[in-house]
């Protein structure tokens, strides 16, 4: 199991410098931090894999697709309702890698506190999704809810996101498009570190950032690159 200690943290805070960039107010428009944040309980799906770490994903959802079928949900009101502001790419969760395999359910010694989960609800608009990426992934890397949580918040501050309003209205899109927008709008990134997740019927779900153990961006294996640079895209807006 990783420890991520406060001296790494500096370290991830300048290399997230060095690439520099501001996701902030292009993501999450009039999203205010609550103080607290109910946890509610997370139960393993499956038994502890315990394997070294080797690398990490950074999973950013795009929200307006995610929300399609959900606006009317209570469980997704936050992020989905419009009443907490509105939302693009979001943190779906950051995830440790282990060469061919994932560290995942490893043994956590406490779960979030309030204010912690609190601190990420405008980049992961949801209480349920925040506690279960710590359980699920984030034990796997280090012991404390709140170096996970603040790693998280270091990569996305380090990004800068394009403006998915206008890429999506581009003629011929293809996934190929979206990682190009992603690598020119931050130096530093180069397209096959970047993986384009499209769902069944062709819009854009995910993108998946891949980086090595010292946070720097590496190409992305197969099952996270997803979509070739070919495949025909469309990003929903949301309307």
């Amino acid at each position: 199991m990783a420890g991520l200690s406060p001296r790494i943290c500096a370290a991830l805070g300048a290399a997230a410098l060095a690439l520099q960039g501001s996701a902030v107010a292009a993501q999450h428009y009039q999203c205010s931090l609550p103080r607290s944040a109910p946890v509610p309980p997370v139960r393993a799906e499956a038994p502890p894999r315990v394997l070294p770490v080797t690398g990490y994903t950074l999973a950013l959802s795009w929200s307006p697709e995610f929300c399609k079928p959900r606006k009317g949900q209570r469980a997704h009101a936050r992020q989905c309702s419009g009443r907490d502001g509105m939302f693009g790419l979001i943190v779906h969760g950051l995830w440790p890698e282990s060469g061919r395999s994932w560290p995942q359910w490893c043994p956590a010694q406490r779960a979030p506190q309030p204010r912690e989960v609190a601190a990420n609800l405008c980049i992961s608009p949801s209480a349920s999704l925040v506690a279960r990426q710590w359980a699920k992934h984030g034990a796997c890397m280090t012991r404390r809810p709140a170096t996970y949580l603040k790693v998280t918040r270091i990569l996305w501050q380090g990004l800068r996101i394009p403006d998915f309003d206008r890429v999506s209205r581009e003629d011929d899109l293809t996934a190929g498009t979206i990682r190009t927008r992603f690598v020119d709008a931050n130096p530093g990134w180069f397209a096959e570190a970047v993986g384009v997740k499209l769902n069944s019927r062709g819009w854009l779900q995910e993108l998946r950032l891949c980086y090595d153990k010292r946070f720097m961006p590496t190409a992305c294996d197969r099952a996270r690159f997803g979509a070739r640079d070919g495949a025909q895209a469309k990003i929903w807006r949301g309307l």
